[in-house]
Order: C-alpha cells, then sequence, then structure tokens
C-alpha cells in the first residue's frame, strides 16, 4: 500500500520536475510510455552516482507522457529509484530480502564478489583482457553497480525458480504467498496505449514481419523480456513453457549485426522448445487454448 502505480512519479521523486514530468506515472515506466528517450550517455558526462542521478532527473521528455510506447533505460533507472525512496534502503538490499530470499535465489545479486567473477560468463574486453563479474553497462558502473535497469548476475536455476513464482501467481513453493494474485495479474494487462508492452514485461509482437525473439509458435498469453549483453526469459502460460536462454552476446562478438544474428536465434531456439514441448497451442488457434 505504500506504492500505487498512477500516483504522479513527482510524489516519490520530487527532482524529477519540468515540462510534462508531473503527469509522469509509475505505470507509465512500468510500460515504456513515460515519454523519455531510450538513452542517454550519462557516464559520459557524471562519475558519481548522484551526478548521474542529477542528469536523470532533469532529463527532458521527447513526447507526451501516456501517448506510446518506446523501450527506455532511463525508466527502468527511475524505477529502481523508486523502490529505493519507498523503502528507505539500496535497491540490492530491498531485492535480497523481499525477492532473492523468499524465492531461494541464491546466485542472484547486483557486485558479485571477485570471489566468484570465475563463475561469470565475460560480457565484455577490457585493455585486452575478459571482463567478468562487473557490470557491463556503462551508466550502471557510475550508479556503482546497483540499477534498476543493468547490473543484476543470475544463473539459469535462479531464472526457474522465478518463472515458477510468475506460474504460481506469487505463491512460494512452501505454500504461502509472497505477492497478491490480483497484483501479479495487473502486472501481465496490456495498458490501451502500451503496444506489446505489460508492466515490466513484453509480448511478442505479431505484426513483426521479421522474426522475433519469441518466435512465433508461442501462445497469446507469452511474455518476457531480453537483455543487452545476450539474455532472454519468456513464459507462455498456455503452453505451461518456460525458456532461459543466457548467453554473452556483447562479449568479443566477431560480426558486426550480432544483435541482429542473436534475434534470429532466439527465435529458432523458441520454435524449437515449443515443438520439443508437445502439441503447440498457438496465438493464431481457431479454439480458445
Amino acid at each position: 500500500g505504500r506504492l500505487a502505480l498512477d500516483t504522479p512519479l513527482p510524489r516519490y521523486l520530487p527532482r524529477f520536475t519540468g515540462d510534462r514530468k508531473g503527469e509522469v506515472t509509475v505505470r507509465m515506466l512500468l510500460d515504456h510510455t513515460s515519454g523519455l528517450p531510450a538513452y542517454r550517455e550519462y557516464f559520459r558526462l557524471a562519475t558519481t552516482r548522484e551526478q548521474a542521478e542529477s542528469l536523470l532527473y532533469a532529463e527532458p521528455l521527447t513526447r507526451a507522457p501516456g501517448i506510446s510506447a518506446v523501450y527506455s533505460d532511463l525508466n527502468a533507472m527511475l524505477l529502481g529509484l523508486v523502490v529505493e525512496k519507498v523503502s528507505g534502503e539500496s535497491l540490492n538490499v530491498f531485492l535480497g530480502r523481499e525477492v532473492f530470499g523468499p524465492l531461494g535465489m541464491t546466485q542472484t545479486r547486483y557486485n558479485p564478489p571477485a570471489s566468484l567473477w570465475y563463475r561469470v560468463a565475460p560480457t565484455g574486453m577490457w585493455h585486452g583482457r575478459p571482463s567478468a563479474g562487473e557490470v557491463f553497462d556503462q551508466n550502471a558502473v557510475v550508479m556503482g553497480g546497483v540499477s534498476g535497469h543493468a547490473g543484476l548476475f543470475s544463473t539459469g536455476m535462479d531464472l526457474a525458480r522465478y518463472a515458477r513464482f510468475w506460474f504460481s501467481g506469487g505463491r512460494l513453493r512452501s505454500g504461502g504467498a509472497l505477492v497478491k494474485s490480483a497484483t501479479m495479474a495487473a502486472f501481465l494487462q496490456p495498458g490501451a496505449r502500451s503496444g506489446t508492452r505489460l508492466l515490466g514485461w513484453d509480448t511478442p509482437d505479431r505484426k513483426e514481419e521479421q522474426p522475433t525473439a519469441y518466435g512465433t509458435l508461442l501462445s497469446g498469453s507469452a511474455y518476457g523480456h531480453t537483455g543487452w549483453t545476450g539474455t532472454e526469459l519468456w513464459l507462455d502460460p498456455a503452453n505451461d513453457l518456460f525458456l532461459i536462454f543466457l548467453t554473452n552476446r556483447s562479449y568479443a562478438p566477431r560480426m558486426g549485426r550480432s544483435i541482429r544474428e542473436l534475434r534470429a536465434v532466439r527465435a529458432q531456439l523458441a520454435d524449437a522448445a515449443i515443438r520439443a514441448a508437445g502439441q503447440p497451442c498457438l496465438a493464431q488457434a481457431a479454439t480458445p487454448c
């Protein structure tokens, strides 16, 4: 009850002011209809977290709030700051206690210690040597490695626990409820102008002519998210199936269009997973799944 989706963002973050920013809500950050640009290189101007936050708060909108959805790292960065403001503690501490701990996600964390770097896939090169265990995103680096848009390290098994949690409607494996089922359901409802975006999730774009990361066989209830370094998680409740695909695409790619090539791989993998699971429940099926 301490955070409402349709509350104007300045209520929680008073420094987020100017233009029509008073119309931006928490919901608009989650479905990317805030009107903020997709990306800004704050790390080129900021050397501290405070400086990066000041640039973020001062960022002007590029379109009217609530009109259309454009994915933005800035939305996720602000969401992380909202959580910190409402909870009164850092994002990594809050998530560790309220999410990762209850779900048994013991390998998921920000800023893994050097003693664990040998287990982390490298995501970039630094002075000719592989860089592993440090966040790849430079804006997140300036934020101290902890941000709402980047910096989280995890494993396939931990993400499987997270996927099962969504399939359960917010219940723990022990039987208790961590999140109200109505809240979980609300995050999976599309907005009137959010396009393919749900709250914090994306859905397959059925109008896209090129192969999407979700392939062609997922049902209409499928949702998921991808990551810049080559990660992906999607869930398809109608087919009782989720897929976790973790790569380090950003690590010394040997082709100039590695994002596009990975997109094609993801599409093929998604369709292969559906076929391997048995008779698919197609989005275009004549009868309801």
